[in-house]
């Protein structure tokens, strides 16, 4: 295998980045929504809120947990660059394998959130049927 160099580390980092951006928007949109369900369940303790509820619960760790990885991946990136600059590559090798990893776990964990938003909006439909 060709020795690796700077280059392929930063493409990943670069879309590490943009879907951390992703994932912070759907978190600030998740926080938003907690404020909204909790002023609803204060004021009638419904069934259908308290579903709501805790599906967002299912959803925020996860959220949280695709952010912990991607991070995680960004800076095992930014290492890979540095071992790359310093002439390590093996070791930057290694650690990049690593970070890709963590990435794809990332994205596994942003398809099953998008599931469980799918199933959030079908609880939300349910009280029309």
């Amino acid at each position: 295998m060709e020795d690796l160099n700077l280059i392929t580390p930063t493409l990943l980092f670069s879309a590490v980045s943009l879907i951390s951006l992703a994932y912070t928007n759907r978190f600030l949109s998740y926080a938003q929504l907690v404020r909204n369900l909790k002023d609803q369940y204060m004021i009638d303790h419904s069934k259908l809120t308290q579903a709501q509820i805790a599906n967002l619960n299912k959803r925020l760790i996860l959220t949280r947990n695709m952010q912990i990885f991607g991070v995680a991946s960004l800076l095992l990136c930014v290492i890979t660059m540095l071992l790359v600059f310093i002439s390590l590559n093996f070791i930057a090798k290694i650690v990049f394998a690593v970070a890709l990893v963590l990435f794809i776990i990332s994205l596994a964990l942003s398809v099953l959130e998008l599931m469980l938003s799918t199933k959030a909006l079908k609880i939300y439909l349910s009280d029309m049927q």
